[in-house]
């Protein structure tokens, strides 16, 4: 099988680094973004012909067509783009909650998102590629002090759906990862305890320390799987990691 070329945004550690590692095991190429440089640029020298990268913050919505073009110029086509940066913050209930924090939460979580998918979208229907884009249980299920991320990762799902709709040739999937041993589970637990609830916060440090979290390469292979090879059949469609329906991509 040739080779294909995908872009993995939040790549630097965690889930994005398991995704690229796992799309390079499989030989292909990768485009990297994240805002941290030197992680970076240690996947590219651990793979000098089939990394390449840019760092910087997609939620400056000018960035979108330098990392499509960037692609481009590195690996000449674009099969496939997993969108798998987010923000958390702010960890704050509604009536203490700044709205341009949400403001900033929505550029991070879903503009960009639309920017960089909206730059691919000519060389994603000439490969009848893939969008991957990583959700999370809080896109459907509420929880106090998490109101800017939920909404908007329901609001990515939904980006998936209309993107599935309006381009048939790409074959668009939301996956939801599960609580994968990541920064941004730190996060929960080191700044969560006064916008959420106590008994929520408490169950996330528990799963923590019982060891409970899930090592980031498990749903990482699945999501690559995913960019891979996903079919139509699943087009549009919001799925967890561990689904029966993706029992051929675990």
């Amino acid at each position: 099988m040739a080779s294909k070329v995908f872009i993995v945004t939040g790549a630097s550690r965690g889930l994005g680094l398991a995704v690229a590692q796992a799309l390079l095991l499989d030989s292909h190429k990768v485009f990297l973004v994240a805002r941290t440089e030197n992680d970076l640029q240690t996947l590219k020298s651990e793979h000098p012909s089939a990394v390449d990268f840019m760092a910087a913050d997609l939620a400056d919505l000018k960035i979108a067509p330098k990392v499509a073009n960037a692609a481009l110029k590195a690996f000449g086509k674009i099969d496939g783009i997993v969108v798998n940066h987010g923000t958390l913050s702010p960890i704050s209930k509604i009536c203490d909650s700044d709205a341009e924090e949400w403001r900033r939460a929505y550029d991070i979580n879903v503009f960009s998102a639309v920017a960089l998918i909206k730059e691919a979208i000519p060389e994603l229907r000439k490969s009848k590629g893939r969008v991957v884009f990583v959700s999370s249980g809080a896109a459907s299920g509420a929880y106090a002090g998490w109101g800017s991320y939920g909404t908007s990762k329901a609001a990515l799902q939904h980006l998936c759906a209309h993107l599935a709709v309006e381009e048939p040739s790409i074959t668009s999937v939301a996956v939801s990862p599960g609580k994968v041993d990541t920064v941004m589970q730190k996060q929960i637990r080191d700044e969560g305890k006064t916008g959420m609830s106590a008994e929520v916060h408490a169950s996330f440090v528990d799963e923590h320390e019982s060891g409970r979290l899930l090592s980031p390469d498990k749903p990482g292979n699945v999501i690559a799987k995913l960019a891979i090879g996903a079919t139509g059949a699943l087009s549009g469609k919001h799925y967890r990691w561990n689904a029966t329906d993706l029992a051929e991509f675990q």
